[in-house]
């Protein structure tokens, strides 16, 4: 029988909020109940869903879900799916963040924050290997691809060399790379990529439309024989329409917002920061950290250093893509902005939250219901995808960067007295070692991590340690 809407609804809502984990978490959790219990989707299926998000900026797990919904039930299947994947995330978060700008001197929060803040490095640390592993081959083999991630690095770390430049400057790398290296960046696409989902490309889905006789004992309804519907087919009409409509509801709350408080309001300003973050976010949320962090705290002012780890910490322990942390950024910058005055601060940041989760997740959603019949149909194609895996290249060394400040910011903190060794923090560096261990030599999974963590920054506070 085909895919009730309503088993499908119930579906994603959970997925909202068990998604901890990260997106490896994330998409793990759909490959268990869609392919092994639930049987929706067959594993070639969902691996080729998983390459196709992979190849798109943005968070490729919340992409993944969004696809997959719109397999089963059209384009409002796939909003469903990817809304419900981020809405529960963004309410915890406006909780989350409403009680530290109130109470977030209060010990045993601060506690919490101090050992949850190690961890976190350490899982930045992971994503370099995680991103690198599955990019780079071995420097013989592909020194171009370590060249552009060695440069990335440098260019972020030491030159204040902007992270759209970057991504541009990789890109080009890699267009011209593919036409005189083109054996550095082959098979190089995904690591989820298998047998069959290289054999097989996107043949078909089974939907409320499609008929009702049942696939055979053990098959997963939407399989490589299943017919194909309009809907996943390319046509140039159907692109445009996308694009327009989502064109449609970028242009009109940034108009509202641009009349009601001018260009250089904040609203409209978080607007189209975050509407670029989306468009660069190549590599996962960690990739674009450093933009956010160079707009939020050094250009713009929304937050402190202080507050941005912060934030990421409380990302982490909540369901949903880490990107999330967005929401964070715009609450504080709603609040310290006073959008709607000094009388109306909670309905301010919430507001701002709200804008900012609009504008960072909006294009996600375009990409997969507007491009996913269109980049199919030059999936694996060198010229295509040697752009993205250079950019990929990029986004190791931007995130090494990312990895060294958390480090930096964790072992010198800010606001203690002395120079030099005086200034170190030997608790902090010993949870980020032992975090570190613990995710990369033991697999323990996050949230075991993530609370263990916590603990022991909850205790060396009310110790004394730290």
């Amino acid at each position: 029988m085909p895919i009730s809407r309503l088993e499908a609804f119930k579906f994603w809502l959970k997925l909202g909020f068990i998604s901890f984990g990260g997106p490896a978490g994330q998409i793990a959790v759909m490959h268990r109940e869609l392919v092994e219990n639930k049987r929706w989707i067959s594993e070639d299926r969902f691996l080729h869903a998983l390459n196709y998000c992979m190849l798109l900026p943005g968070p490729e797990a919340q992409q993944l879900a969004t696809y997959l919904g719109w397999l089963m039930h059209r384009s409002w299947g796939g909003i469903v799916a990817g809304t419900l994947f981020v809405l529960p995330s963004l309410f915890i978060l406006l909780g989350l963040s409403w009680l530290y700008v109130l109470f977030g001197s209060l010990p045993w929060l601060a506690g919490l924050l101090y050992g949850i803040k190690p961890a976190v490095a350490a899982l930045v640390v992971q994503a370099v290997h995680r991103i690198g592993s599955r990019t780079l081959k071995q420097p013989k083999q592909a020194p171009l691809l370590w060249a552009v991630a060695v440069l990335s690095f440098v260019a972020i770390s030491f030159l204040n060399v902007p992270f759209p430049a970057v991504v541009l400057a990789a890109a080009l790398t890699g267009w011209i790379g593919s036409r005189w290296l083109p054996g550095q960046f082959a098979d190089r696409v995904t690591p989820t990529t298998g047998p069959q989902a290289s054999e097989h490309g996107l043949h078909g889905v089974h939907g409320e439309h499609s008929a009702n006789a049942a696939p055979p004992a053990g098959q997963a309804l939407i399989n490589h024989n299943t017919p194909r519907p309009a809907h996943t087919r390319y046509t140039p009409a159907r692109l445009a329409r996308v694009l327009l409509i989502g064109l449609g509801l970028w242009l009109l709350p940034m108009g509202l917002l641009v009349a009601w408080q001018g260009w250089h309001g904040a609203l409209a300003q978080m607007g189209w920061f975050f509407t670029k973050a989306a468009l660069l976010t190549f590599g996962g949320a960690y990739a674009v950290l450093p933009y956010v962090y160079q707009g939020a705290v050094e250009q713009f002012g929304w937050l402190s250093a202080a507050q941005m780890m912060d934030g990421l910490a409380l990302g982490e322990t909540t369901p949903g893509p880490l990107i999330m942390v967005v929401a964070f950024v715009g609450f504080l910058g709603g609040w310290s902005q006073q959008v709607l005055g000094p009388t109306h601060l909670l309905g301010g940041a919430a507001l701002a939250a709200i804008v900012v989760t609009w504008f960072t997740f909006l294009p996600s959603f375009i990409f997969i219901l507007a491009g996913g019949p269109l980049v199919e149909s030059t999936h694996g194609k060198l010229h295509f995808t040697a752009p993205l895996t250079a950019i990929t290249a990029a986004v190791v060394g931007v995130v090494a960067s990312l990895a060294v400040f958390f480090i930096a910011h964790i072992a010198y903190p800010s606001g203690v007295a002395g120079t030099g060794w005086s200034r170190l923090d030997p608790v902090a560096i010993g949870l980020t070692l032992a975090a570190g261990l613990a995710l990369l030599r033991f697999r323990r999974g996050l949230a075991e991590v993530l609370a263990a963590c916590a603990l022991a920054g909850l205790a060396a506070k009310l110790l004394g340690w730290a």
